[in-house]
């Protein structure tokens, strides 16, 4: 049951405080190429077929990583992917992977923090989920 781009990115905006459509449309084209390049198999494939099209090939087609990145890895790979400081991509990534996690039940949610290191629960706004 895939949601349309325009409510995604409302929610990516909303949840980022981003003053314009860009911006979020930004942080989720980069937020979503670096976890793409953590996650594998059919957990990626099944969260893939929860988001927007566009957004779905974007996790989809990201090159494997070569190691894999802590939270705090997390939030400066999208940094240093983009130009930006740590506090913007931050706010990037909770912003993004937040709105992800409005999409996906428990289980599939579970299933990807099993695959990045501990403590990335916190930065899809489940602190407590693991």
């Amino acid at each position: 049951m895939e949601e349309s781009v325009e409510v995604l990115l409302d929610r990516v905006q909303e949840r980022g405080g981003y003053a314009h459509r860009p911006e979020a449309a930004g942080a989720v084209h980069s937020v979503l190429e670096v976890l793409g390049a953590h996650l594998v198999g059919t957990d990626r494939t099944d969260l893939g077929r929860l988001l927007p099209c566009q957004c779905g090939r974007l996790l989809l087609d990201a090159e494997a990583a070569s190691e894999p990145l802590t939270p705090s890895g997390f939030v400066q790979a999208v940094a240093s992917r983009d130009a930006m400081d740590v506090t913007q991509a931050r706010r990037a990534v909770t912003a993004v992977l937040g709105s992800v996690a409005d999409v996906v039940d428990d289980a599939l949610l579970r299933r990807i923090l099993t695959q990045l290191p501990p403590g990335h629960a916190g930065l899809f706004g489940r602190a407590g989920l693991a």
